[in-house]
């Protein structure tokens, strides 16, 4: 994958949970229509739905020329010799098309359990992480090579995470943060890293019910997700705007809510900020269904036409 899959990105792409509990004939023809739409970019997030590896290969398998990119594959989930080998097949039988993004963290064998899964512990990220891109360059390729080879990003959000995705890999993919977040990150990972940032948005004109929307979304993940609390404090968000539920300010720098100016601003604002591209999160009261109309309301905003 050369520098061109910059621009084989383009500027707007598609982020999303939906897939993981539909059928694979469902998510086939709805990546065949993401791409027929003009988007550069299918983002796929991974939790206990499918395996990143299988829906990756199911992706590009229904698509003939847009970048399908994990977001993220979950690093405390897998072996670094089984990512490397995934990799390199999803890069060989799909070249330029795979872009690898890499999160999560762990560094020895200790299991704990969240959910009734067990999962490695963990540890200190930066340092997890670099031993983890260590392992996988390590593992020695016993099957053909793809060419060009697959770009690798990280789910970076700190200072010392995003300078290691400027340093180790092509680039960032945060998620979770606001403008002033894309700012700081293009700063931090210098001109040449590249900086491909997800937005959660709400498609509502009834303002009212929109933010009611984004304001459990914010909820959901300051209050369990250690790494994002830690996150939005470091862009000055304090008691007030976490503690008991997050307050408007904090929602409105996470979410964009309303009509499509709203998310055609806030996209802007982020290419603006440094973002080389910004793949967008649709958010819906149902969570488990694919955001079909929103994909097909926001495309002719959005995307280059012709």
């Amino acid at each position: 994958m050369t520098r061109d899959t910059r621009g084989a990105l383009g500027r707007v792409g598609i982020w999303t949970f939906a897939f993981e509990g539909q059928p694979a004939r469902r998510v086939r023809e709805a990546a065949a229509e993401i791409e027929e739409l003009g988007y550069g970019a299918i983002w796929y997030g991974e939790a206990f739905g499918r395996d990143t590896v299988g829906q990756g290969w199911l992706l590009l398998s229904a698509t003939r020329r847009i970048v399908i990119a994990s977001g993220i594959a979950n690093i405390a989930f897998r072996d670094p010799i089984a990512m490397a080998t995934a990799e390199r097949t999803l890069g060989e039988a799909f070249p330029g098309r795979y872009l690898l993004g890499l999160g999560g963290h762990r560094v020895d064998d200790t299991i704990h359990h969240h959910d009734g899964y067990p999962m490695p512990a963990r540890g200190r990220a930066v340092t997890t992480m670099r031993g983890y891109l260590d392992a996988m360059d390590a593992v020695p390729a016993h099957s053909p090579v793809p060419d060009p080879t697959p770009r690798r990003v990280l789910a970076a959000l700190g200072p010392k995470m995003l300078r290691l995705a400027g340093e180790r890999t092509w680039g960032a993919h945060p998620y979770f943060v606001s403008v002033e977040h894309t700012a700081r990150a293009r700063e931090i990972m210098g001109p040449d890293a590249f900086l491909g940032v997800e937005q959660a948005v709400v498609l509502d004109t009834d303002r009212a019910r929109a933010r009611e929307l984004a304001t459990a979304h914010v909820a959901g993940y300051v209050s369990s997700a250690p790494h994002q609390e830690a996150n939005v404090r470091r862009l000055g968000f304090g008691d007030d705007d976490i503690i008991g539920g997050p307050s408007r300010r904090l929602v409105d720098a996470i979410t964009a809510y309303g009509d499509i100016d709203a998310v055609r601003e806030r996209v802007q604002h982020h290419l603006d900020a440094g973002a080389d591209h910004v793949c967008l999160q649709v958010l819906t009261a149902d969570p488990a269904a694919m955001p079909m109309p929103q994909w097909r309301e926001l495309a002719p905003a959005l995307l280059p036409r012709g």
